[in-house]
């Protein structure tokens, strides 16, 4: 099978390491993967994908593009779409890929993620911005998986009941709402603190593992407790 979406295939690879025979460039974990590459996520060659003879190709809604799942299954491709707004929907839709995928029962690590974010969700400690993208600027809106990962780890997103998901908002505004914290990820754009702090001067700042704050697979079962520790630390 082929994956178009790198969680999955962390997820896929940890639980079924020899079924993958494709994954796209961006597909990093786990380590050394040996599988094909088929370009991006917004971007498969789906030529490439189709010269593997995948049984399945795994998708999500909002990583990739409707008419390139569309090219694959106009060719008799089976495409398996997830769809990802928040952490207990991270859970179903893992365990309905991997078991689409062939996997007898659930994987460990499945069930640790599970425990690890099993805590009910806290009442805040901070109100944050989140900014995703700059040139120009992109933050988390209403209705998505960081948003909800952020909740449960007690950060408010203040820009969570925007009517869009990710609204472009001028640094200025970002300001005017007065946030406590500035939570800027490594991915999709690379945040580093020579590139994003500077833009919010006086403000605390936490640099975040994107992999852990927006990835649904593995790296589930530590991301309260990598990125718990960051914010709070940031916050203090």
């Amino acid at each position: 099978m082929v994956s178009l979406v790198p969680s999955l295939t962390e997820a896929i690879a940890e639980t079924l390491p020899d079924v993958l025979v494709g994954a796209t460039d961006w597909c990093t974990h786990p380590a050394g993967l040996d599988v094909t590459r088929v370009g991006g996520t917004k971007n498969p060659a789906v030529d490439r994908v189709l010269a593997l003879a995948p049984d399945l190709v795994v998708a999500n809604e909002e990583e990739n593009r409707a008419p390139d799942l569309d090219a694959l299954r106009t060719a008799g491709v089976e495409v398996l779409v997830t769809e990802v707004r928040n952490v207990p929907q991270a859970f179903r839709e893992l365990a309905r890929m991997l078991a689409a995928c062939g996997a007898r029962g659930r994987p460990r690590w499945l069930d640790e993620a599970e425990q690890a974010w099993s805590a009910p969700v806290p009442e805040p400690f901070a109100t944050a911005v989140v900014p995703v993208w700059r040139r120009p600027w992109m933050v988390l809106g209403r209705d998505t998986f960081a948003g909800d990962v952020l909740a449960r780890l007690g950060v408010r997103n203040l820009f969570g009941d925007h009517p869009e998901r990710y609204p472009r908002i001028p640094v200025a505004e970002l300001l005017d709402a007065a946030p406590e914290l500035v939570v800027l990820p490594d991915e999709p754009y690379r945040f580093t603190g020579a590139d994003g702090p500077e833009a919010f001067p006086g403000l605390p700042c936490a640099l975040l593992s994107g992999r852990h704050l927006t990835w649904y697979g593995p790296s589930l079962a530590e991301a309260p407790r990598v990125l718990g520790g960051v914010l709070r630390a940031a916050h203090r």
